[in-house]
């Protein structure tokens, strides 16, 4: 018996809205720039939120969107955020980006890292239904590079798990929610035509504290597979009427002996502008 619930806060179509088409994090090859152009162009603005959106939704995911949007405010499906932290590359390096966020879409996140003082510059992206990274040192000496069905789906299962940055989606025919127990709910993501089963864990005043999904990957140099990742949710910030996780650790194999080796990121969210 089919359990889910969704709610669609769309509104009619207005003219499109193009924000920031140009990334300011170099290192993106043109088509990486058409797609965080493209993914920066909103074609639509939803109603104002009210509670009456969330009422049919399991309890721990109505108790976050009504603690994550303010009502009245319009159920905007794409956000432009900027961060900075510490990424496993061999050892912990700094780094600083800029993602642009649409799910369910795509994305593209862009960086720039430094080892033993030099720049590594690059890009994840997903859109399209293609999964790609690219990243360079100086600009031109290539450190990794990968396409193909494998790091799509990887890609893919990302995306839906950071559907939490973008709380309106939430509510979009995207994701179908199931109740897990009273401080857990299950979003179902559907991205590219699969699946991706994320589970959220709420406080009682509603906010997000971690997220679980079964996730594709082969870290570290295991084969491609389905496995645990998850993220930690630290602390949370207000932009414009949304309420989302601002500080992150996030790896695979979340929730296990393994969590050590697997957690490969830890930032601080600086800014966020939901389009």
């Amino acid at each position: 018996m089919d359990t889910g619930f969704h709610a669609d806060g769309s509104s009619p179509v207005v003219a499109p809205h193009r924000a920031s088409a140009r990334p300011p994090v170099p290192g993106l090859t043109p088509a990486a720039r058409r797609d965080w152009a493209d993914l920066a162009t909103v074609a639509e603005q939803g109603r104002p939120f009210g509670p009456e959106l969330t009422r049919q939704l399991p309890e721990p995911a109505r108790r976050w969107l009504d603690h994550a949007i303010r009502p009245g405010t319009p159920l905007l499906r794409a956000v432009r955020l900027r961060m900075h932290g510490r990424i496993r590359l061999g050892s912990w390096r700094t780094f600083q980006a800029t993602q642009i966020l649409h799910p369910p879409h795509g994305f593209v996140w862009a960086a720039t890292a430094r080892v033993a003082g030099l720049p590594i510059r690059g890009f994840d992206r997903y859109s399209g239904g293609d999964g790609e990274m690219r990243w360079r040192m100086l600009g031109a000496l290539p450190v990794m590079s990968a396409t193909g069905p494998d790091i799509s789906l990887s890609a893919a299962g990302r995306l839906a798990g950071e559907f939490v940055f973008v709380p309106a989606v939430a509510l979009s025919p995207a994701v179908t929610w199931e109740p897990a127990d009273g401080d857990r709910a299950r979003a179902d993501v559907l991205i590219g035509g699969v699946t991706h089963s994320v589970t959220v864990t709420v406080t009682p005043e509603g906010s997000l504290t971690e997220l679980v999904l079964d996730r594709w990957g082969a870290p570290d140099g295991e084969r491609f597979g389905r496995h645990v990742f998850g993220a930690r949710l630290e602390d949370e910030a207000s932009y414009g009427g949304y309420t989302i996780p601002s500080m992150v650790r996030a790896g695979w194999w979340y929730g296990t002996q393994r969590w050590n080796r697997g957690e490969f990121i830890r930032y601080t969210l600086d800014q966020a502008h939901f389009l």
